[in-house]
């Protein structure tokens, strides 16, 4: 088996940070999205990735680096705008060659992993299995429709009325067949070759289709509050950990990882709570449900349930709650008197809140 990383998209959801830097590229706990996808891929056993990747290639380049850290190798697939997730099988169809293969959407978090679904597929060898989740209100997704065996009878993608909630979740097992259904569909009325479309042809020409359900946490990274709801979530299991230097004067609750490099002075961190290396942070509450980059300065400053991507600075901030601060963004203090703030921060970007 092989496995289709899709990791291009423009991510207008998550602007101003899709701007500069690919969303599958957002850290959760202080690791890039997508390098949770891989990990879940090569747990399969998958060692061949081909990775959809747009105009933003360099910087996934730079932080996959060729897969091997991994335990995979990783084959980059330019795609040089979105035209659909059936597209991007269409350009992957040298690699895939005609073996079966996992479809994985890079800005997926599954952290309970698809083993078992995987192990599904294997034994059965439907033409395609998808991966479903009960959502309340799957208005918003592909909705799928199930016999009492569990295999799948209609697709329907963002339904008025859905007929059931059960959502396609953005893990998808093909065989060959379904390059023959990319093959026949056309574009829909968005102009996109759409998967959705591609499984409905394979139901349509008799080929069995199955559904294996993804019980865990799932989230879709695709607006700030997902990627914060997720760092929570992912925080929840985090294991103490101090291999940086923390000061006589500060005081560390409950999970905190400081990681090698870091510095703390006279600092109090609720865990849990992540410090980046090499960031330094003083006269400052942290805390909790928050992760901090690497590289980072924190000064007389108070956060909470917060990101704070690598290279970031902030300084003297009474109170910031639920942020998203960007790479190399500078916060700092302005004359006006506010006492709390809330902050979307994209790259590079200069911020003035009160002190």
């Amino acid at each position: 088996m092989k496995a289709l990383v899709l990791s291009g998209g423009a991510g207008t959801r998550l602007r101003p940070f899709s701007y500069s830097m690919p969303k599958q590229l957002i850290p959760i706990v202080n690791k890039p999205v997508l390098e949770y996808a891989l990990e879940n891929i090569a747990a399969l056993g998958v060692t061949e990735v081909g990775l959809i990747v747009g105009d933003r290639a360099d910087q996934i380049t730079e932080a996959l680096g060729d897969g091997s850290r991994f335990g995979v190798r990783i084959t980059a697939i330019h795609q040089d705008e979105p035209r659909g997730l059936a597209q991007c099988v269409e350009l992957a169809r040298t690699f895939l060659g005609d073996e079966d293969f996992v479809m994985y959407l890079g800005d997926n978090m599954l952290p309970d992993g698809i083993a078992g679904i995987a192990e599904e597929f294997r034994a059965h060898r439907p033409a395609a299995q998808i991966v479903v989740s009960k959502v309340p209100d799957p208005r918003a997704f592909g909705v799928a429709e199930l016999d009492a065996d569990g295999a799948v009878v209609a697709l329907e993608e963002k339904p008025r009325n859905p007929r059931s909630d059960l959502a396609m979740i953005g893990v998808y097992f093909f065989t060959s067949a379904v390059h023959r259904a990319v093959r026949a569909i056309e574009p829909s009325a968005r102009g996109e070759l759409e998967i959705t479309d591609a499984i409905q042809w394979l139901l349509d020409h008799g080929h069995e289709v199955k559904a294996g359900e993804y019980s865990g946490y799932w989230k879709d990274t695709g607006r700030a509050d997902d990627v914060l709801e997720c760092n929570r979530h992912l925080l929840a299991t985090l294991v103490p950990r101090v291999d940086g230097q923390v000061d006589a004067a500060s005081e560390l609750v409950g999970p905190v990882v400081v990681e090698a490099g870091a510095r703390v002075f006279r600092s109090r961190i609720v865990g849990p709570v992540v410090i980046g290396a090499d960031t330094l942070v003083e006269d400052s509450r942290i805390g909790p449900d928050t992760s901090v980059g690497r590289d980072c300065v924190l000064r007389s400053t108070r956060l909470t349930d917060s990101i704070v991507m690598a290279g970031a600075s902030i300084t003297h901030v009474p109170g910031l709650h639920g942020s998203l601060i960007g790479r190399s963004a500078r916060i700092g203090p302005s004359d006006h008197a506010e006492a709390h703030s809330r902050l979307v921060v994209g790259d590079h970007t200069h911020v003035e809140v009160a002190a």
